[in-house]
């Protein structure tokens, strides 16, 4: 088993930044291929990054390259989405996910282990 617990979510101005923050344990975290997902209200889920065990591979959402970093912290059990030129259409409960899987993987079914979740608002 995995828990996650994100933080850092909250309000911003468009044009601002936030770093969501996901602190993982139960498991070997550098094991784990680790992804942010978002939802917005009357949508499904998607995919907005993931990163690779080791922190050397990363993989974005085209709706977010560019603006986001995703980042880990192997010591720490920490994965990070630093948030940057915010758009109002990024306003959404942001998930931590975490997958078993050795590979980048991009699908909700993929991931395993789900955190509750972060808002995020983008005010215009």
């Amino acid at each position: 088993q995995v828990q996650l617990v994100e933080s850092g979510g909250g309000l911003v101005q468009a044009g601002g930044s936030l770093r969501l923050s996901c602190v993982a344990s139960g498991r070997t975290f550098s094991r784990l291929t680790m992804g942010w997902f978002r939802q917005a209200p009357g949508k499904e889920r998607e995919f907005v990054a993931t990163i690779s065990w080791s922190g050397g591979t990363t993989y974005y959402a085209d709706s977010v390259k560019g603006r986001s970093t995703i980042s880990r912290d192997n010591a720490k059990n920490t994965q990070y989405l630093q948030m940057n030129s915010l758009k109002p259409e990024d306003t959404a409960v942001y998930y931590c996910a975490a997958s078993t899987s050795s590979v980048l993987v991009t699908t909700p079914k993929q991931y395993a282990y789900w955190g509750q979740g972060t808002q995020v608002t983008v005010s215009s």
